[in-house]
């Protein structure tokens, strides 16, 4: 499945955020004995920078396209990939990161709010990407209704949706498009776009009363039911439609 997504989009993020209840440690010393623990892990993971008041950020070079991060916030805990070479590989490491966190960042599992694994994608799109995401995705839904008016047609358009997955609504799937065509000025003329349609989906746990979280059982299980899912549902009822629109335009 993984080799698909990868030749079905432009750009592939693999992304794992912990966000906490109190606030994560910004003390000098502790930031940096994590990132240098996590720089022995990845050794191409070598780059530090601080980015706004509160953001703590360890990267590898990007020139390749294809590079890792991870991000310290004031109540966030994130891992990302990008263009990873298989979703094993960026799972392994928001798995290190998560079990390094508890023992250097003082993490506790009565700090965690939720944990989040994200898979996004990114489809370059030179046309309206309003009218792409309509075509592709709502021709048959009752927003489509509106488009049987004359000279009508869209002009901000954006969809997103969460979902429970559990009875106790712990365990949510939210899946979202952004249209990154700017909100329609009659007074100015539209330009094509030179940014890409973005899709993000994203498995959220919210730890489940009375039980202890195990953020890393918890993880796993995460990955596993975003693969399967991204599989049974993403790919084949957004995305393929998202990229047989794409194609169509352009040989136009």
């Amino acid at each position: 499945m993984f080799n698909e997504l990868s030749s079905l989009c432009d750009e592939l993020y693999v992304d794992m955020c912990v966000n906490t209840e109190l606030e994560l440690p910004t003390q000098r010393d502790t930031i940096l004995a994590f990132f240098e623990r996590i720089s022995k892990q990845y050794p191409t993971m070598n780059s530090l920078s601080r980015r706004g008041r509160s953001e703590y950020y360890l990267e590898s070079p990007q020139e390749t396209g294809q590079y890792r991060w991870v991000c310290i916030d004031t109540d966030r805990l994130a891992s990302g990939t990008v263009n990873p070479a298989a979703f094993k590989d960026a799972c392994a490491q928001h798995r290190f990161v998560l079990e390094l966190a508890p023992y250097m960042l003082s993490l506790s599992h009565l700090d965690i709010e939720s944990l989040d694994v994200t898979v996004a994608m990114d489809f370059d799109c030179p046309d309206n990407h309003d009218e792409v995401i309509s075509e592709a995705l709502l021709s048959r839904s009752a927003f489509a209704t509106f488009l049987d008016m004359p000279q009508a047609r869209p002009v901000g358009l954006s969809p997103a949706a969460v979902f429970s997955l559990t009875e106790d609504a712990c365990t949510q799937a939210r899946i979202s498009i952004e249209s990154k065509t700017s909100m329609y000025d009659p007074r100015k003329p539209r330009e094509p776009s030179d940014q890409a349609i973005s899709l993000s989906f994203t498995i959220r746990q919210y730890p489940p009363p009375p039980v202890r979280f195990d953020a890393v059982g918890s993880f796993e299980n995460q990955c596993r039911l975003a693969e399967t899912l991204m599989e049974e549902k993403i790919v084949p009822h957004f995305v393929r439609p998202l990229v047989s629109v794409i194609a169509q335009r352009r040989l136009i």
